[in-house]
């Protein structure tokens, strides 16, 4: 159980610092800008990199059910660890979101979750760029994709692991830094399960693109690692 209680630890260290740098900082984290990007991109990359250094000798702080879709479809673990991690990672972004929402609503200067959310992901009028449908499945399944390549590429036999963390924790932010405006940046469907439980409405009924698409992306970076066309593994 160590391995699953440690995913869950560190998938709620990466939804409470991620998440919470956009609902609790709010604007004050920002450099430079109104909404925060490079503040709340930077959160979600070096939280990954607190966790892949504390936790990935455990379990390999993959904090999110994609990135244990790819390391099963790569030949990395068995489909009963990929299950029992995006369980835990699951309940792991659940209990943050939970305590954000908590805390949101404990100020004295209150909160309107239903005006300002509690860093959701989702699409189209009246969220972020608005971008369509198709645009947002589209970043999901591309960023999610590439992020997976970076992680197997990192951890291979011929790759760096001492300088894994940092990476992984790079690219997080590099892929929030763009699709922030595009989506709120998933790729991670236990990231947006968390918030999604807690506002409701469309954020609950757009969440299925934020589980398919991170998984499918996940698997094209496990199948292109496999396939030795991002890797020379065993070669």
């Amino acid at each position: 159980m160590r391995k699953y209680i440690a995913e869950a630890i560190g998938t709620f260290v990466l939804v409470f610092f991620g998440v919470g740098s956009a609902v609790l900082a709010g604007g004050g984290i920002g450099i430079a800008d109104s909404i925060s990007i490079t503040g709340i991109s930077f959160a979600f990359g070096i939280s990954v990199v607190a966790m892949a250094y504390s936790i990935g000798q455990i379990s390999g702080a993959h904090l999110n059910p994609a990135v244990s879709m790819g390391a099963f479809v790569a030949g990395r673990i068995s489909i009963s660890t990929f299950a029992g991690y995006s369980v835990f990672q699951t309940i792991g972004a659940i209990v943050a979101a939970g305590v954000i929402y908590v805390m949101v609503n404990n100020s004295a200067g209150g909160y309107d979750i239903a005006a300002s959310g509690m860093g959701q992901n989702g699409w189209g009028a009246g969220y972020g760029g608005e971008f369509f449908l198709i645009s947002a499945f589209l970043f999901e399944v591309i960023a999610t994709a590439i992020f997976l390549v970076v992680i197997l590429g990192v951890t291979s036999e011929k790759g760096t692991p001492i300088m894994a963390g940092l990476v992984i924790g790079l690219t997080l932010t590099m892929i929030h830094l763009v699709g922030i405006t595009v989506t709120g940046t998933s790729v991670n469907p236990a990231r947006s399960i968390g918030p999604a439980l807690f506002v409701g409405g469309t954020a609950l009924s757009q969440l299925w693109l934020f589980i398919a698409a991170p998984l499918i992306g996940g698997a094209i970076g496990g199948l292109l690692h496999k396939a030795r066309i991002t890797s020379d593994d065993g070669l």
